[in-house]
């Protein structure tokens, strides 16, 4: 008799668990349909993971599934990590937010030298025209070469000034390629190295790495465009040199490592409470970025709340990171199809986790 009652209230929580879920589940499902959403989907509430969901395929040229294993190109999420870098220097008195690249970096020949500041650069109000963001010369700076460091910075990120600095947003790569030459320029070894010793190795952070054009990568995924605006028409993006992507876009990660980091930045693990404050003041006159985030306050569904948010995307590849800073709510949405608009997806989402029963409770 105590055997099938065990039996009852086993058979109970998981049906309880499963109805729970059934929101978040629908969600999900309709994205996998209707906009052919592969990757992975994690929530977590305080850190401890309520939710993830694998679907799809991470390589379709050997038909295999996305899985634990996966890793995922971040792209513009690795700006998080730049940011970060700074900030730890900062903190350490070793870079002051409001001297200019020419105080750590004498060798920029820009415009910008003596007139941006490391705080312009970290919320994309330098000023420079962009012409890293061209497209006229995006398939020459990313596909076709691969760049030195300086040599980049010098080809693309050393035009003329055509707003004063601080004064207009202006989203761009090559303001977080500048800081992470002067990451390098500070510590005196290569960006890689700094970031594996100061953020990647001592959080255990062991399917995280900045990584070459000719690295094997175990498990990585591949990137997917969509054809003629086809779902589920996919095809290869030209080739990339991922290098020339740099401190601002040449990394990647798994859902589970993104968690790790996403923790050490909001219980201030990797960086004092002061200065994570400072890297989450938010700029409203430069459309509420911060530093490595975007942070604003914003009404999901009833619920209002503090978002913090960090988008990646690049060659098929999609990342969308949110933190929900009142509630420690962690959503991460990562993607090789770019077909799910992962921006309405993590609100769908959100929406449907935060009305849920679990955490209603």
């Amino acid at each position: 008799m105590k055997l099938f009652y065990s039996i009852l209230i086993i058979l109970l929580a998981i049906n309880v668990a499963k109805g729970q879920s059934n929101p978040i589940e629908k969600v999900i499902d309709s994205c996998i349909a209707k906009r052919n959403f592969n990757g992975v989907v994690l929530i977590a509430r305080n850190g401890k993971i309520d939710y993830i969901k694998y679907t799809g395929l991470a390589n379709r040229h050997y038909n295999i599934s996305f899985s634990a294993k996966s890793r995922f190109q971040i792209f513009s999420v690795t700006k998080t990590f730049t940011a970060t870098l700074i900030m730890q220097l900062y903190e350490q008195g070793k870079i002051n937010l409001d001297s200019t690249i020419a105080a750590y970096y004498p060798d920029y020949k820009g415009e910008a030298a003596h007139k941006v500041t490391i705080r312009n650069l970290l919320t994309y109000s330098s000023g420079r025209y962009l012409k890293e963001m061209d497209p006229k010369f995006i398939p020459e700076a990313y596909d076709q070469n691969l760049w030195p460091v300086d040599t980049f910075i010098n080809r693309y990120c050393s035009e003329k000034l055509i707003d004063v600095p601080g004064t207009k947003f202006n989203y761009s790569n090559g303001d977080f390629i500048i800081l992470g030459r002067i990451i390098e320029k500070i510590y005196k070894k290569p960006f890689d190295v700094i970031l594996r010793e100061k953020i990647l190795t001592p959080l255990k952070m062991l399917n995280t790495n900045y990584w070459h054009h000719e690295d094997i990568v175990a498990n990585l995924d591949e990137g997917y465009y969509n054809k003629d605006g086809n779902v589920d028409s996919l095809i290869i993006p030209t080739n990339h040199y991922i290098d020339n992507h740099f401190s601002a876009g040449a990394m990647y990660s798994t859902a589970q490592d993104l968690l790790i980091f996403d923790q050490a930045i909001f219980n201030h693990t990797l960086l004092k409470k002061s200065t994570v404050d400072t890297m989450l003041t938010s700029y409203p006159k430069l459309g509420d970025v911060a530093f490595g985030f975007w942070v604003y306050s914003r009404k999901i569904g009833k619920t209002n709340t503090i978002f913090a948010e960090r988008q990646g995307g690049g060659y098929g590849n999609e990342s969308n990171w949110v933190h929900l800073i009142d509630k420690g709510i962690t959503l991460i949405l990562l993607s090789n199809t770019e077909t799910a608009d992962l921006n309405k997806m993590r609100l769908d989402v959100l929406n449907a986790y935060l009305n849920s029963k679990q955490v209603r409770n």
